[in-house]
């Protein structure tokens, strides 16, 4: 039987994940030469090739490809394996390390952590604030246990390294100045702010969000200014310089709620957007096989109740009329 290095078989799968042996030895702390050498001795073992000279660079043969293959059914079960000896020795304690965005810290976390705190005093959640590609990095390297992002900016459902589990169908409603000549429309439509000046980020996940949903409606927006932080936003539509998106979930944990005004006193008008209506779908992500852990399964059904009295909240609620005066990052 061939010898199936573990380890040797980490080291394949961060090349084949990161395409360069220099980018794969930064990852896991290896010289080049010594991850060189250990998928040589890999191969040795297995008695296949599984590394071709591609230009200046290498990639991965059909045989390391099949190889992948088996060796991502290994990896979940071991980290099944390691599920349920945690399950085993450590009962209702441990400790769950969660990867955040950071709109879903204040809306999902930190409802879950706070239940979690009267259910499981023993379990400790340690949250760490981070952008999606940074989330699944640490995911997948063991950094943390459970990853919160966009599914727009989650690896594919099919990816073999993680489960993934839909929390929340986030709306995004729209914030006017007070005084815009749509801010009481009865039925308004994002199609119908089309010739309005846009306010969004520069680049990054809500600049993309933002004009994948106007693009939806039937239009390219016109960014008039820049900004990636909820306040500055809201202030520059209070002052009346443009419109922009605003996600239901960044106005929940705290950060205000509807009919107040900005710090200054400006009103804005923050309305549901009727018939066109976009949503942002955030989810959780474990490494496969390791939704078993009992710490895991606790945060993530834990989770999951916050994200169903979130839907709860905006239905007794009804449509937000003004916005809140500060809110953070998206």
């Amino acid at each position: 039987m061939a010898d199936w290095d573990i380890r040797k078989l980490r080291i394949l799968r961060t090349l084949h994940e990161l395409g360069t042996v220099t980018a794969t030895a930064e990852a896991l702390h290896l010289t080049p030469s010594a991850v060189s050498q250990q998928l040589t001795g890999l191969a040795k073992a297995l008695g296949v090739t599984l590394l071709e000279a591609h230009g200046r660079r290498v990639r991965l043969t059909g045989a390391a490809h099949l190889v992948l293959r088996h060796a991502e059914e290994v990896f979940a079960q071991l980290e099944r394996a390691d599920a349920e000896l945690l399950g085993h020795l450590r009962g209702e304690a441990g400790q769950v390390r969660v990867g955040a965005f950071s709109t879903a810290i204040p809306a999902l976390v930190v409802p879950a952590v706070r239940e979690l705190r009267r259910t499981h005093p023993g379990l400790a959640v340690t949250v760490r604030e981070t952008e999606a590609a940074a989330a699944y990095e640490l995911l997948a390297a063991g950094g943390v246990e459970l990853a919160l992002s966009l599914a727009a900016h989650a690896p594919a459902p099919r990816d073999p390294k993680f489960s993934r589990f839909p929390l929340l169908a986030d709306p995004l409603d729209v914030a006017l100045p007070a005084g815009h000549p749509l801010a009481a429309e009865p039925a308004l439509r994002l199609a119908d702010l089309a010739g309005d000046p846009w306010i969004f980020g520069s680049s990054g996940p809500w600049s993309q969000i933002t004009v994948a949903a106007c693009e939806s409606a039937g239009f390219v927006p016109e960014q008039a200014h820049a900004a990636a932080g909820w306040s500055a936003i809201l202030a520059m539509v209070a002052a009346g310089m443009g419109v922009a998106l605003v996600p239901r979930m960044a106005l929940a944990g705290g950060h205000g709620t509807p009919d107040r005004g900005t710090p200054d006193g400006a009103g804005i008008a923050l309305r549901v957007l009727h018939a066109d209506q976009p949503r942002r779908y955030v989810v959780a992500a474990v490494r496969r096989g390791g939704e078993g852990a009992p710490g895991p399964a606790r945060v993530l059904a834990a989770l999951h109740r916050a994200a169903a009295a979130q839907a709860r909240g905006r239905t007794a609620a009804g449509p937000p009329r003004e916005t809140p005066g500060t809110v953070q990052s998206p």
